[in-house]
C-alpha cells in the first residue's frame, strides 16, 4: 500500500466511524487526518521531483560520457603524429623558420616604415639586416654590450 492509499484509508475510516467534528476528540482526529493528507501530497511531490532530477542527471552523465569519448578520440588522433613537420601551421609561422627551439629569436622595428622584423642569432652576428618592407639597412652595434 502506497502512502497515498494509506492516507485515503485513514480518511475513509474516519468517515466510516461517523465521528462528530463537534466534539474536541472528533475535531482533533479530523485535523490529524487532514494533516496526514497534506503531508502525503508534499511527500508525493518531493518523490516525483526527485525522480525527475535523477532522470535529468542520468541524461547529463550520458552527455558527459559522450563528450569525454569524443575528446579522448581526438587526443588519440594527435598521438598518431610523430613528425613535427606534419603539425606546421603556415598561418601561425607566416613562413618563418624558427630553427631549433634553443635559438633566440630577436625582434626589431624598422625606424623608417615601422615594420616589425624577426631574426635569429646568426643574422644578429652579421651586424645588419635589410628591412624586407622598405629596404632600409638596419645595423646592430654591440660594443657597449657584454
Amino acid at each position: 500500500m502506497t502512502i497515498n492509499e494509506k492516507s485515503a484509508y485513514l480518511k475513509g475510516l474516519m468517515d466510516g466511524l461517523k465521528l462528530s467534528t463537534e466534539t474536541a476528540e472528533g475535531q482533533m482526529i479530523a485535523a490529524i487526518v487532514e494533516l496526514l493528507g497534506d503531508i502525503t501530497k508534499k511527500v508525493t511531490n518531493i518523490e516525483d521531483t526527485t525522480i525527475a532530477i535523477s532522470d535529468e542527471l542520468d541524461e547529463i552523465e550520458e552527455d558527459l560520457d559522450a563528450i569525454e569519448d569524443f575528446i579522448m578520440d581526438e587526443e588519440e588522433d594527435y598521438d598518431d603524429y610523430d613528425d613535427e613537420d606534419e603539425w606546421e601551421d603556415e598561418e601561425c609561422d607566416e613562413g618563418f623558420d624558427f630553427g631549433d627551439e634553443d635559438s633566440t629569436i630577436y625582434e626589431v622595428q624598422c625606424p623608417a616604415c615601422g615594420e616589425v622584423i624577426n631574426f635569429d642569432e646568426e643574422t644578429l652576428e652579421e651586424g645588419s639586416l635589410p628591412c624586407p618592407n622598405c629596404g632600409e639597412n638596419l645595423e646592430f652595434d654591440f660594443e657597449d654590450e657584454e
